[in-house]
Protein backbone atom coordinates (compact mmCIF):
# COMPACT_ATOMS: atom_id res chain seq x y z
CA UNK A 1 0.00 0.00 0.00
CA UNK A 2 0.88 3.65 -0.79
CA UNK A 3 2.11 5.91 2.29
CA UNK A 4 -0.16 8.81 2.25
CA UNK A 5 2.00 12.01 1.62
CA UNK A 6 0.01 15.76 1.94
CA UNK A 7 1.58 18.99 1.52
CA UNK A 8 0.94 22.41 3.02
CA UNK A 9 2.39 24.93 0.28
CA UNK A 10 1.46 28.52 1.35
CA UNK A 11 3.00 31.77 -0.62
CA UNK A 12 4.95 33.41 1.90
CA UNK A 13 3.13 37.17 0.34
CA UNK A 14 1.49 38.25 3.73
CA UNK A 15 0.94 36.52 7.04
CA UNK A 16 -0.15 32.96 7.83
CA UNK A 17 -4.06 33.06 7.85
CA UNK A 18 -6.89 31.30 9.02
CA UNK A 19 -8.03 29.58 6.00
CA UNK A 20 -4.10 28.48 5.72
CA UNK A 21 -4.57 27.15 9.08
CA UNK A 22 -6.97 25.05 8.52
CA UNK A 23 -5.70 23.62 5.42
CA UNK A 24 -2.65 23.10 6.92
CA UNK A 25 -4.85 21.05 9.98
CA UNK A 26 -6.81 19.22 7.84
CA UNK A 27 -3.66 17.91 5.82
CA UNK A 28 -1.68 17.40 8.88
CA UNK A 29 -4.63 15.39 10.77
CA UNK A 30 -4.83 13.08 7.69
CA UNK A 31 -0.88 12.43 7.61
CA UNK A 32 -1.19 11.44 11.21
CA UNK A 33 -4.29 9.24 11.02
CA UNK A 34 -2.44 7.34 8.29
CA UNK A 35 0.87 7.23 9.31
CA UNK A 36 1.90 9.30 6.15
CA UNK A 37 4.31 12.15 5.82
CA UNK A 38 3.36 16.34 5.77
CA UNK A 39 5.87 17.99 3.65
CA UNK A 40 6.06 22.08 4.29
CA UNK A 41 6.75 24.05 1.02
CA UNK A 42 7.34 27.70 0.56
CA UNK A 43 6.12 28.54 -2.78
CA UNK A 44 8.07 31.75 -3.07
CA UNK A 45 8.32 32.03 -6.62
CA UNK A 46 6.37 35.13 -6.67
CA UNK A 47 9.26 37.59 -6.51
CA UNK A 48 7.80 40.67 -6.34
CA UNK A 49 5.25 39.78 -3.32
CA UNK A 50 7.36 37.02 -1.36
CA UNK A 51 9.45 37.90 1.50
CA UNK A 52 11.22 36.33 4.24
CA UNK A 53 9.57 37.52 6.72
CA UNK A 54 6.42 36.22 5.63
CA UNK A 55 8.26 33.23 5.54
CA UNK A 56 9.45 33.60 9.07
CA UNK A 57 5.69 33.85 10.26
CA UNK A 58 4.45 31.07 8.08
CA UNK A 59 6.70 29.07 9.95
CA UNK A 60 5.93 30.44 13.68
CA UNK A 61 2.10 30.32 13.05
CA UNK A 62 3.06 26.73 12.18
CA UNK A 63 4.71 25.72 15.54
CA UNK A 64 2.33 27.86 17.80
CA UNK A 65 -0.35 25.76 16.10
CA UNK A 66 1.68 22.95 17.01
CA UNK A 67 1.55 21.05 13.19
CA UNK A 68 4.59 20.14 12.58
CA UNK A 69 6.09 19.25 9.77
CA UNK A 70 8.08 15.69 8.54
CA UNK A 71 10.02 16.92 5.48
CA UNK A 72 10.59 20.81 4.47
CA UNK A 73 10.27 23.66 4.81
CA UNK A 74 11.17 23.22 0.93
CA UNK A 75 11.71 26.43 -1.11
CA UNK A 76 10.58 26.63 -4.90
CA UNK A 77 13.20 29.30 -5.26
CA UNK A 78 15.97 26.91 -4.39
CA UNK A 79 14.41 24.32 -6.99
CA UNK A 80 14.71 26.55 -10.17
CA UNK A 81 16.65 23.85 -12.17
CA UNK A 82 14.35 20.97 -11.83
CA UNK A 83 10.96 23.39 -13.08
CA UNK A 84 13.36 24.28 -16.10
CA UNK A 85 14.30 20.83 -16.83
CA UNK A 86 10.95 19.77 -17.21
CA UNK A 87 9.53 22.85 -19.12
CA UNK A 88 12.52 21.93 -21.47
CA UNK A 89 11.27 18.28 -21.58
CA UNK A 90 7.59 19.57 -22.56
CA UNK A 91 9.17 21.46 -25.24
CA UNK A 92 11.28 18.49 -26.60
CA UNK A 93 8.40 16.09 -26.49
CA UNK A 94 6.85 18.61 -28.72
CA UNK A 95 4.24 19.21 -25.54
CA UNK A 96 5.29 22.82 -25.15
CA UNK A 97 5.76 25.82 -27.22
CA UNK A 98 7.75 29.23 -27.47
CA UNK A 99 5.13 32.14 -27.67
CA UNK A 100 6.79 35.29 -28.28
CA UNK A 101 3.48 37.12 -28.17
CA UNK A 102 4.01 40.76 -26.42
CA UNK A 103 2.33 41.30 -23.05
CA UNK A 104 0.41 44.65 -24.56
CA UNK A 105 -0.51 42.63 -27.11
CA UNK A 106 -2.08 39.57 -25.53
CA UNK A 107 -3.88 42.77 -23.18
CA UNK A 108 -5.16 44.39 -26.28
CA UNK A 109 -6.42 40.70 -27.84
CA UNK A 110 -7.92 40.33 -24.46
CA UNK A 111 -9.94 43.15 -23.98
CA UNK A 112 -11.38 42.13 -27.53
CA UNK A 113 -11.96 38.85 -27.20
CA UNK A 114 -14.30 40.14 -23.73
CA UNK A 115 -15.75 42.94 -25.64
CA UNK A 116 -17.34 40.29 -27.71
CA UNK A 117 -18.59 38.22 -24.89
CA UNK A 118 -15.65 35.82 -25.87
CA UNK A 119 -13.62 33.79 -23.47
CA UNK A 120 -10.55 35.68 -23.09
CA UNK A 121 -8.17 32.83 -23.17
CA UNK A 122 -4.90 32.77 -25.12
CA UNK A 123 -5.49 32.53 -28.69
CA UNK A 124 -2.78 29.64 -29.56
CA UNK A 125 -1.28 31.69 -32.70
CA UNK A 126 2.39 30.64 -31.56
CA UNK A 127 1.11 27.09 -31.01
CA UNK A 128 2.38 25.65 -34.23
CA UNK A 129 4.73 28.38 -35.52
CA UNK A 130 7.71 25.83 -34.79
CA UNK A 131 9.87 28.21 -33.20
CA UNK A 132 12.96 26.68 -31.82
CA UNK A 133 15.24 29.11 -30.95
CA UNK A 134 13.17 32.86 -30.27
CA UNK A 135 15.46 35.74 -30.58
CA UNK A 136 14.06 37.99 -28.25
CA UNK A 137 12.07 37.46 -25.00
CA UNK A 138 9.76 34.61 -24.97
CA UNK A 139 7.50 32.41 -22.56
CA UNK A 140 6.94 28.68 -22.92
CA UNK A 141 3.54 27.20 -23.39
CA UNK A 142 1.90 23.97 -22.58
CA UNK A 143 -0.43 22.51 -25.13
CA UNK A 144 -3.08 22.11 -22.94
CA UNK A 145 -5.87 19.37 -24.80
CA UNK A 146 -8.40 21.15 -27.20
CA UNK A 147 -11.02 18.49 -26.97
CA UNK A 148 -12.19 16.13 -23.95
CA UNK A 149 -13.17 16.33 -20.37
CA UNK A 150 -11.29 16.42 -17.49
CA UNK A 151 -12.93 14.11 -14.81
CA UNK A 152 -11.90 14.92 -11.12
CA UNK A 153 -12.75 12.63 -8.46
CA UNK A 154 -12.97 15.04 -5.51
CA UNK A 155 -12.53 13.86 -2.05
CA UNK A 156 -15.05 16.38 -0.72
CA UNK A 157 -17.04 17.59 -3.68
CA UNK A 158 -16.94 14.06 -5.21
CA UNK A 159 -17.07 14.12 -9.37
CA UNK A 160 -16.07 17.22 -11.08
CA UNK A 161 -16.45 17.48 -14.62
CA UNK A 162 -14.48 19.81 -16.74
CA UNK A 163 -14.26 20.61 -20.66
CA UNK A 164 -11.32 21.02 -22.01
CA UNK A 165 -12.19 23.14 -24.81
CA UNK A 166 -12.39 25.93 -21.91
CA UNK A 167 -8.69 25.63 -21.32
CA UNK A 168 -5.86 27.65 -22.97
CA UNK A 169 -2.17 27.36 -23.20
CA UNK A 170 -1.19 28.26 -20.22
CA UNK A 171 2.67 30.08 -20.02
CA UNK A 172 5.04 27.24 -18.08
CA UNK A 173 8.22 29.33 -17.89
CA UNK A 174 7.85 33.17 -18.02
CA UNK A 175 10.30 35.07 -20.29
CA UNK A 176 12.21 36.02 -17.31
CA UNK A 177 12.63 32.19 -16.74
CA UNK A 178 10.59 31.78 -13.49
CA UNK A 179 8.19 29.24 -13.63
CA UNK A 180 4.66 29.93 -13.09
CA UNK A 181 2.45 28.76 -9.97
CA UNK A 182 0.31 26.16 -12.31
CA UNK A 183 4.04 24.47 -13.28
CA UNK A 184 5.90 24.43 -10.95
CA UNK A 185 3.50 22.98 -8.32
CA UNK A 186 2.60 19.99 -10.43
CA UNK A 187 6.66 19.37 -10.45
CA UNK A 188 6.86 19.41 -6.70
CA UNK A 189 4.08 17.57 -6.00
CA UNK A 190 5.61 14.28 -8.19
CA UNK A 191 9.07 15.06 -7.10
CA UNK A 192 7.74 14.84 -3.38
CA UNK A 193 5.70 12.12 -4.82
CA UNK A 194 2.51 13.80 -3.05
CA UNK A 195 -0.65 11.10 -3.06
CA UNK A 196 -3.06 13.48 -2.05
CA UNK A 197 -3.19 17.43 -2.76
CA UNK A 198 -5.92 19.52 0.17
CA UNK A 199 -6.43 23.04 -0.56
CA UNK A 200 -8.80 25.56 -0.83
CA UNK A 201 -11.43 25.44 -3.20
CA UNK A 202 -10.21 28.71 -5.03
CA UNK A 203 -7.74 26.45 -6.33
CA UNK A 204 -10.69 24.45 -7.54
CA UNK A 205 -10.04 25.69 -11.69
CA UNK A 206 -6.70 25.25 -11.40
CA UNK A 207 -6.82 21.36 -11.50
CA UNK A 208 -7.52 20.63 -14.64
CA UNK A 209 -5.04 22.95 -15.84
CA UNK A 210 -2.51 20.92 -13.76
CA UNK A 211 -3.49 17.33 -14.09
CA UNK A 212 -2.90 17.46 -18.35
CA UNK A 213 0.61 18.71 -17.10
CA UNK A 214 0.61 15.47 -14.86
CA UNK A 215 -0.09 13.32 -17.58
CA UNK A 216 1.90 14.88 -20.12
CA UNK A 217 4.98 14.46 -17.93
CA UNK A 218 4.49 10.92 -16.90
CA UNK A 219 3.39 11.24 -13.54
CA UNK A 220 0.96 9.88 -10.99
CA UNK A 221 -1.77 11.99 -10.54
CA UNK A 222 -2.66 12.49 -6.53
CA UNK A 223 -6.09 12.29 -5.30
CA UNK A 224 -7.66 16.16 -5.27
CA UNK A 225 -9.52 17.71 -2.23
CA UNK A 226 -10.86 20.98 -2.24
CA UNK A 227 -11.90 22.97 0.32
CA UNK A 228 -14.75 25.20 0.73
CA UNK A 229 -14.10 28.71 1.81
CA UNK A 230 -14.38 30.27 5.06
CA UNK A 231 -16.88 33.20 5.76
CA UNK A 232 -17.59 36.09 7.99
CA UNK A 233 -20.58 36.09 9.93
CA UNK A 234 -22.01 38.40 6.81
CA UNK A 235 -21.71 35.62 4.29
CA UNK A 236 -18.48 37.61 2.56
CA UNK A 237 -15.26 35.85 2.54
CA UNK A 238 -13.30 36.22 5.71
CA UNK A 239 -11.32 39.16 5.36
CA UNK A 240 -9.40 41.48 7.75
CA UNK A 241 -12.62 43.55 8.28
CA UNK A 242 -13.95 40.47 10.35
CA UNK A 243 -11.18 40.92 12.77
CA UNK A 244 -7.49 39.45 13.44
CA UNK A 245 -7.49 36.83 10.48
CA UNK A 246 -3.41 36.17 10.88
CA UNK A 247 -2.79 33.17 13.30
CA UNK A 248 -0.25 35.04 15.57
CA UNK A 249 -3.14 37.95 16.01
CA UNK A 250 -5.54 35.29 17.46
CA UNK A 251 -2.02 34.05 19.53
CA UNK A 252 -1.40 37.79 21.03
CA UNK A 253 -5.33 38.39 22.08
CA UNK A 254 -4.53 35.89 24.42
CA UNK A 255 -6.12 32.61 22.53
CA UNK A 256 -4.31 28.67 23.25
CA UNK A 257 -3.16 27.08 20.47
CA UNK A 258 -5.39 23.80 21.12
CA UNK A 259 -8.55 25.90 21.30
CA UNK A 260 -7.57 27.59 17.37
CA UNK A 261 -6.83 24.11 16.51
CA UNK A 262 -9.89 22.47 18.06
CA UNK A 263 -12.27 25.44 16.50
CA UNK A 264 -10.66 25.55 13.06
CA UNK A 265 -11.32 21.88 12.76
CA UNK A 266 -14.73 22.19 13.38
CA UNK A 267 -15.12 25.08 11.05
CA UNK A 268 -16.13 22.68 8.02
CA UNK A 269 -15.98 18.87 9.37
CA UNK A 270 -17.80 17.44 12.23
CA UNK A 271 -18.14 14.19 14.39
CA UNK A 272 -21.71 14.04 15.34
CA UNK A 273 -22.41 16.62 18.28
CA UNK A 274 -19.26 16.41 19.89
CA UNK A 275 -17.49 20.44 20.30
CA UNK A 276 -14.60 19.81 21.93
CA UNK A 277 -11.32 17.33 21.14
CA UNK A 278 -8.40 16.31 21.59
CA UNK A 279 -5.61 16.16 19.25
CA UNK A 280 -5.48 12.68 19.71
CA UNK A 281 -9.09 12.13 19.33
CA UNK A 282 -9.01 14.27 15.86
CA UNK A 283 -6.69 12.35 14.95
CA UNK A 284 -8.69 9.27 15.51
CA UNK A 285 -12.05 10.58 14.26
CA UNK A 286 -11.33 12.97 11.17
CA UNK A 287 -12.16 11.55 7.70
CA UNK A 288 -13.22 13.75 4.16
CA UNK A 289 -16.44 11.89 3.94
CA UNK A 290 -17.69 14.41 7.03
CA UNK A 291 -15.63 17.40 5.68
CA UNK A 292 -18.96 19.60 4.45
CA UNK A 293 -18.80 20.86 0.65
CA UNK A 294 -20.65 23.90 1.71
CA UNK A 295 -18.67 26.95 3.22
CA UNK A 296 -18.24 27.64 6.63
CA UNK A 297 -19.17 30.64 8.19
CA UNK A 298 -16.62 31.81 10.83
CA UNK A 299 -18.08 32.63 14.58
CA UNK A 300 -15.69 34.74 17.11
CA UNK A 301 -18.53 33.82 19.80
CA UNK A 302 -18.04 29.93 19.21
CA UNK A 303 -14.30 30.41 19.34
CA UNK A 304 -14.28 32.31 22.61
CA UNK A 305 -16.61 29.90 23.98
CA UNK A 306 -14.49 27.06 23.14
CA UNK A 307 -11.04 28.77 24.52
CA UNK A 308 -12.57 29.59 27.59
CA UNK A 309 -13.47 25.80 27.91
CA UNK A 310 -9.32 25.15 27.12
CA UNK A 311 -8.80 27.85 30.06
CA UNK A 312 -10.50 26.08 32.44
CA UNK A 313 -9.88 22.50 31.79
CA UNK A 314 -6.27 22.60 30.76
CA UNK A 315 -3.50 22.66 32.60
CA UNK A 316 -2.80 25.54 34.85
CA UNK A 317 1.00 25.14 34.78
CA UNK A 318 0.39 25.25 30.56
CA UNK A 319 -1.98 28.13 30.39
CA UNK A 320 0.47 29.91 33.05
CA UNK A 321 3.28 29.04 30.49
CA UNK A 322 1.04 30.69 27.72
CA UNK A 323 0.26 33.68 29.67
CA UNK A 324 3.44 34.83 30.34
CA UNK A 325 4.15 36.55 26.59
CA UNK A 326 0.88 38.54 27.37
CA UNK A 327 2.07 39.35 30.49
CA UNK A 328 5.25 40.55 29.44
CA UNK A 329 3.78 42.63 26.67
CA UNK A 330 1.73 44.23 29.58
CA UNK A 331 4.84 45.68 30.70
CA UNK A 332 5.11 43.08 33.82
CA UNK A 333 8.66 41.19 32.39
CA UNK A 334 10.25 42.28 35.85
CA UNK A 335 7.43 41.40 38.05
CA UNK A 336 6.78 37.92 36.13
CA UNK A 337 10.89 37.52 36.68
CA UNK A 338 10.59 37.70 40.60
CA UNK A 339 7.76 34.93 41.00
CA UNK A 340 7.72 30.93 40.64
CA UNK A 341 5.86 29.13 37.44
CA UNK A 342 4.23 27.22 40.15
CA UNK A 343 2.36 31.17 42.29
CA UNK A 344 1.74 31.56 38.24
CA UNK A 345 -0.36 28.69 38.11
CA UNK A 346 -2.32 29.27 41.16
CA UNK A 347 -2.96 32.44 39.85
CA UNK A 348 -4.63 31.01 37.11
CA UNK A 349 -6.41 28.72 39.15
CA UNK A 350 -7.48 32.13 40.82
CA UNK A 351 -9.17 33.54 37.69
CA UNK A 352 -9.34 30.47 35.36
CA UNK A 353 -13.14 30.82 35.45
CA UNK A 354 -13.87 34.69 35.34
CA UNK A 355 -12.12 35.00 31.85
CA UNK A 356 -12.96 34.18 28.26
CA UNK A 357 -8.79 34.88 27.10
CA UNK A 358 -5.84 35.43 28.00
CA UNK A 359 -6.02 38.94 27.40
CA UNK A 360 -8.62 38.78 30.01
CA UNK A 361 -6.53 36.90 32.08
CA UNK A 362 -3.65 39.76 32.24
CA UNK A 363 -6.32 42.07 33.19
CA UNK A 364 -7.67 39.97 36.05
CA UNK A 365 -4.34 38.83 37.64
CA UNK A 366 -2.44 42.30 37.14
CA UNK A 367 -3.22 43.24 40.76
CA UNK A 368 -1.45 40.30 42.13
CA UNK A 369 2.20 41.21 41.17
CA UNK A 370 3.97 43.64 42.91
CA UNK A 371 3.61 44.87 47.22
CA UNK A 372 1.20 47.23 46.70
CA UNK A 373 -1.46 48.06 44.07
CA UNK A 374 -3.25 50.95 42.15
CA UNK A 375 -6.26 51.92 43.41
CA UNK A 376 -8.98 52.28 41.26
CA UNK A 377 -10.47 55.86 42.77
CA UNK A 378 -14.16 55.30 42.28
CA UNK A 379 -13.88 52.17 44.30
CA UNK A 380 -11.42 53.65 46.67
CA UNK A 381 -13.48 56.82 47.21
CA UNK A 382 -17.03 54.39 48.10
CA UNK A 383 -15.55 51.89 49.79
CA UNK A 384 -12.23 52.64 51.55
CA UNK A 385 -13.90 55.88 53.91
CA UNK A 386 -13.42 56.94 57.30
CA UNK A 387 -16.66 55.23 58.45
CA UNK A 388 -15.07 52.00 57.48
CA UNK A 389 -11.19 53.00 58.68
CA UNK A 390 -11.78 51.26 62.40
CA UNK A 391 -13.40 48.37 61.31
CA UNK A 392 -10.75 47.74 58.98
CA UNK A 393 -7.82 48.75 61.71
CA UNK A 394 -9.68 46.19 63.76
CA UNK A 395 -9.78 43.49 61.24
CA UNK A 396 -5.94 44.61 60.51
CA UNK A 397 -4.43 43.79 64.12
CA UNK A 398 -6.38 40.04 64.36
CA UNK A 399 -5.12 39.35 61.13
CA UNK A 400 -1.89 40.44 62.50
CA UNK A 401 -1.69 38.05 65.51
CA UNK A 402 -1.96 35.35 63.11
CA UNK A 403 1.80 33.88 62.41
CA UNK A 404 0.31 32.62 58.92
CA UNK A 405 -2.26 32.48 56.83
CA UNK A 406 -4.74 30.38 57.51
CA UNK A 407 -8.51 30.66 55.32
CA UNK A 408 -10.42 29.00 58.06
CA UNK A 409 -8.96 30.80 60.52
CA UNK A 410 -8.87 34.84 58.25
CA UNK A 411 -12.22 33.95 57.57
CA UNK A 412 -13.61 32.90 60.77
CA UNK A 413 -12.38 36.63 61.90
CA UNK A 414 -13.76 38.41 59.52
CA UNK A 415 -17.22 36.72 60.07
CA UNK A 416 -16.93 37.26 63.80
CA UNK A 417 -15.76 40.88 63.53
CA UNK A 418 -18.49 41.78 61.44
CA UNK A 419 -21.02 40.23 63.91
CA UNK A 420 -19.37 41.61 66.81
CA UNK A 421 -19.50 45.17 65.47
CA UNK A 422 -23.70 44.69 63.48
CA UNK A 423 -22.39 45.15 59.95
CA UNK A 424 -23.37 43.03 57.12
CA UNK A 425 -20.46 40.95 55.71
CA UNK A 426 -20.69 43.13 52.80
CA UNK A 427 -20.12 46.11 54.41
CA UNK A 428 -16.75 45.09 55.54
CA UNK A 429 -15.91 42.57 52.78
CA UNK A 430 -15.41 44.82 49.59
CA UNK A 431 -13.52 47.77 51.02
CA UNK A 432 -11.16 45.09 52.24
CA UNK A 433 -11.18 43.54 48.28
CA UNK A 434 -10.40 47.10 47.03
CA UNK A 435 -7.26 47.31 49.51
CA UNK A 436 -6.31 44.15 48.44
CA UNK A 437 -7.07 44.30 44.61
CA UNK A 438 -7.66 48.14 43.88
CA UNK A 439 -11.16 46.75 42.66
CA UNK A 440 -14.64 45.81 43.57
CA UNK A 441 -14.26 42.64 41.87
CA UNK A 442 -12.38 39.82 42.10
CA UNK A 443 -12.31 35.74 42.96
CA UNK A 444 -13.06 35.12 46.60
CA UNK A 445 -12.05 37.56 49.38
CA UNK A 446 -9.71 34.38 50.85
CA UNK A 447 -8.40 32.79 48.09
CA UNK A 448 -7.25 36.04 47.21
CA UNK A 449 -4.85 36.26 50.48
CA UNK A 450 -4.09 32.90 49.63
CA UNK A 451 -2.49 34.23 46.67
CA UNK A 452 -1.41 37.11 47.70
CA UNK A 453 0.54 35.57 50.54
CA UNK A 454 0.37 36.27 54.56
CA UNK A 455 2.57 39.50 54.26
CA UNK A 456 1.51 41.42 51.24
CA UNK A 457 -1.88 41.03 52.56
CA UNK A 458 -1.11 42.64 55.49
CA UNK A 459 0.87 45.33 53.61
CA UNK A 460 -2.13 45.95 51.61
CA UNK A 461 -4.27 46.23 54.18
CA UNK A 462 -2.43 48.77 55.64
CA UNK A 463 -1.92 50.61 52.85
CA UNK A 464 -5.92 50.37 52.42
CA UNK A 465 -6.48 51.47 55.99
CA UNK A 466 -4.01 54.54 54.76
CA UNK A 467 -5.76 55.70 51.96
CA UNK A 468 -9.59 55.26 54.36
CA UNK A 469 -7.97 57.27 56.97
CA UNK A 470 -6.97 60.05 54.63
CA UNK A 471 -10.04 60.69 53.49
Amino acid sequence: MTQVRVRFAPSPTGFLHIGGVRTALFNWLFARQQHGVFVLRIEDTDQDRSTEESIAAIIEGMKWVGLDWDEGPFRQTERMDLYRQHAVRLFDQGKAYWCVCKPEELETRRREAEAKGLSPRYDGRCRNLGITQPSGEAALRFKAPQDGQTVVDDLIKGKVVFDNSVLDDLIILRSNGYPTYNFSVVIDDALMQITHVVRGDDHLTNTPRQVPIFEALGFPIPRFGHLPMILGSDKARLSKRHGATSIMAYRDMGYLPDAMVNYLVRLGWSHGDQEVFTRQELIEKFSWDHVQKSAAVFSPDKLQWLNAEYIRTSPPEQVADALIPLLESAGLTEQVQRVSRTWLAELVVLVKERVKTLADMVTWVTPYFGETVSFDEDAAKKFLTPAVAPLLAKLLARFEAFPTFSKPEWEDTLKKLVEEEGWKMGQLAQPVRVALTGRTASPGLFEVMDVLGRDRTLLRLRKGLEKAQAV
